[in-house]
């Protein structure tokens, strides 16, 4: 059995994901002695799944963008962002030798598409600091009259004048997101906002999601309304049916505009046909129609759609299926003509947090100073990411918000 020691470094960082490692990089390359605890076997374990593995690093934009793009506490992070721009980022990526490329709607990503690649850079530039890392399970934060004085691990007591908690929120919990920084926290007196997902997918009572669950719709368009019917989010990109509604790229970005389950009744509509207007499309449907006078209904739209979507929209059309092609009113036409144009999805609710890329809630942010990263409550206890109540769309802007609250935090530590 391991002797249960004392230690003794400046600063202690829990949490080795994002906002922990530029925070340990940025305070150990200042000449503080760092030390960086994971409960997991290596650092980075959600960094090297985003993006399907490629890792949207960040967003390429200007810091008034930035902000509208951030729901949860956009003011917050002014100075953060200021102190540590989208272009800080990339400068810092790059002499970390991570070559980068920006893509649609300005997201960066390694060259290489991998990643590890990022994680791999981060641990590098951090050992070479001169930062540890312990693989232990941080269990209390120590504090003595008002100010943090260590942390008591699974492996004994880390003495510190500093203590960053930068354990992330409570999704993902495969990846190590547990919900202890929120927990201690809490135990130190800081109010935490309700947790919610955000960036997740959605349940929906629609049988015929089910029906074709694994089917994936590429460049379409997905709108998402209100309860009043006032649109809240649109773009186009790629979404799939699951069993239990909807899920996708498209569908993730969506959610994070749906912050009032309790109140608000939530809609989708998909243009499946986003590159043709109606007019466009009605001459479609009649090139289409006069192709295949002489079928079926059903058996006349497998130019337009997939298989698996024909029989829902052939229901949801009212046009029986084995009217004949050439008998379809023009009344008719239009109901399927909206119906390609704004394919229904009514929305149930989420999926629960623990399928969420991001966690909505957390500290409130009114006890942290946005000029540091300290705790208002206890002195030398910093927070930072995703463990803090602000959250933004899909994009890179979450883990931009990890970089740059960690490196202010890393400054100050």
């Amino acid at each position: 059995m391991m002797s249960m020691s004392t230690r003794r470094v400046d600063a202690v960082v829990v949490g080795g994901g994002a906002a922990g490692l530029m925070a340990a990089i940025t305070a150990a390359e200042r000449g503080r002695s760092v030390l960086l605890v994971e409960h997991e076997k290596f650092v980075g374990k959600k960094l090297r799944i985003t993006g399907k593995g490629r890792c949207n690093v960040f967003n390429m934009c200007d810091v008034k963008t930035f902000l509208r793009n951030v729901p949860g506490n956009p003011k917050f992070l002014y100075g953060a962002l200021n102190r540590f721009t989208p272009e800080d980022t990339a400068a810092f990526f790059e002499e970390s030798g991570v070559p980068l490329k920006t893509e649609r709607g300005n997201r960066v990503f390694p060259v290489s598409d991998n990643a590890h690649d990022v994680a791999n850079a981060l641990e590098k530039r951090l050992r070479r600091a001169g930062a540890k890392i312990a693989i232990e399970n941080a269990e209390e934060i120590l504090v003595r009259d008002g100010a943090v004085a260590g942390v008591r691990t699974d492996a004994g007591v880390i003495e510190c004048e500093s203590i960053l908690i930068a354990t992330g929120g409570i999704s993902y919990p495969l990846t190590g997101s547990t919900g202890d920084g929120i927990r201690f926290a809490r135990d130190l007196g800081h109010t935490i906002t309700p947790l919610r997902p955000s960036l997740v997918p959605l349940e929906s009572d629609a049988d015929y999601c089910a029906q074709m669950q694994g089917f994936s719709l590429k460049n379409v368009t997905l709108t998402a309304y209100d309860g009043s019917g006032k649109e809240i989010f649109s773009e186009l990109g790629e979404m799939m049916f699951t069993h239990f509604g909807v899920t996708g790229p498209l569908v993730l970005s969506a959610s994070a505009h749906m912050r009032d389950f309790e109140t608000q009744q939530y809609r989708l509509e998909i243009d499946l046909k986003p590159g043709l207007d109606e007019k466009k499309l009605d001459a479609r449907l009649l090139r289409d129609f006069e192709k295949y006078k002489n079928r079926d209904f059903a058996n006349a739209l497998c130019d337009l759609a997939g298989r698996t979507m024909i029989p829902v929209l052939v229901k949801l059309s009212g046009i029986p299926e084995d009217t004949k092609v050439n008998s379809v009113t023009r009344e008719q036409r239009m109901e399927l003509l909206h119906l390609l144009k704004a394919f229904p999805v009514p929305v149930r609710g989420p999926r629960p947090v623990a399928e969420a890329i991001v966690t909505s809630g957390g500290v409130d942010v009114r006890e942290v100073d946005p000029r540091s990263m300290m705790s208002k409550l206890v002195s030398g206890l910093f927070f930072a990411g995703e463990v803090l109540d602000v959250d933004a769309y899909t994009g890179g802007f979450n883990l931009q918000i990890a970089w740059s609250t960690g490196r202010l935090a890393g400054s100050n530590l």
